[in-house]
């Protein structure tokens, strides 16, 4: 049974409101008494997939399902998948056009920090089609 359930929007080339979804989550986490250093992966792995679709993706859709011992976060897009993902798993690779590197975003660390501050991660990318991103973190310690 799902304790909370939230859905965020997230817009696509707006660096100004990137990281407003995580913003709302790590709050809400911080209302219900969730630990500081789970509430602190969450709120790193969430904002890297945020920050993902707005640099990647033209944006995307965050849905958040937080349960009492853990949180789910399904990040899903539109945009032109990942070809090659053990290639974009790797530490500095980044496809990030100059001027986005220039704004100090696409360093290459996104989607790496995404697995090592989650307890589950997985990527489903199609090739012109879109890509869905699945992260747990549990609770528990």
């Amino acid at each position: 049974m799902t304790a909370l359930h939230l859905e965020f929007d997230v817009a696509g080339n707006n660096f100004v409101s990137a990281g407003s979804a995580s913003d709302e989550v790590k709050k809400t986490l911080k209302m219900l008494g969730v630990g500081a250093q789970f509430v602190r992966k969450v709120a790193i792995a969430m904002y890297e997939g945020e920050i993902n679709m707005v640099i990647h993706a033209g944006g995307g859709r965050a849905i958040v399902d937080i349960y009492p011992d853990r949180i789910v976060i399904v990040l899903t897009d539109n945009g032109p998948g990942i070809p090659d993902i053990e290639l974009a798993m790797r530490d500095g690779y980044s496809t990030a056009p100059e001027a986005i590197r220039n704004l100090g975003f696409g360093a290459g660390m996104g989607l790496p920090n995404m697995k090592k501050y989650t307890d589950s991660f997985k990527i489903d990318s199609v090739v012109g089609k879109g890509t869905t991103v699945t992260m747990t973190v549990n609770f528990a310690a």
